[in-house]
């Protein structure tokens, strides 16, 4: 296992609840080395973090380790099967903000949905 990998894997291992769900594959081709991240879909807030601040840091980190080794390292984080869990205090909350909004079974073409966020 490459220092990149070992380094990905250890960091990622600490920070989600299903450790023995954390895969990574590596790859190289011209662009340099790719490690793509699978995670149970319960780690992915945790992966990503708030407005994406841990993803962006471990890409950070990854590039340092790459550097040291002269390599340019990419991370891609694979998205889980069925997506994103969402849990029921978020289903509420959502519910809740959207409380007395219309819902049209038509979808809005680009121009309608500028209008609606124009304050």
């Amino acid at each position: 296992m490459q220092d990149d990998q070992q380094f990905l894997e250890t960091v990622v291992k600490a920070l989600v609840d299903h450790p023995d769900d954390v895969k990574i594959n590596r790859t190289v081709d011209e662009m340099g080395v790719l490690l793509t991240l699978d995670v149970h879909a319960e780690d992915m807030g945790k992966i990503i973090g708030r407005s994406g601040n841990t993803a962006k840091a471990i890409r950070t980190l990854l590039r340092v380790v790459g550097m040291k080794n002269d390599a340019r390292v990419n991370l891609k984080i694979n998205e889980p099967e069925g997506g994103r869990v969402v849990t029921a205090d978020e289903t509420d909350a959502a519910m809740d903000d959207n409380a007395g909004d219309e819902v049209s079974a038509e979808p809005k073409d680009l121009d309608q949905a500028i209008d609606d966020l124009k304050i």
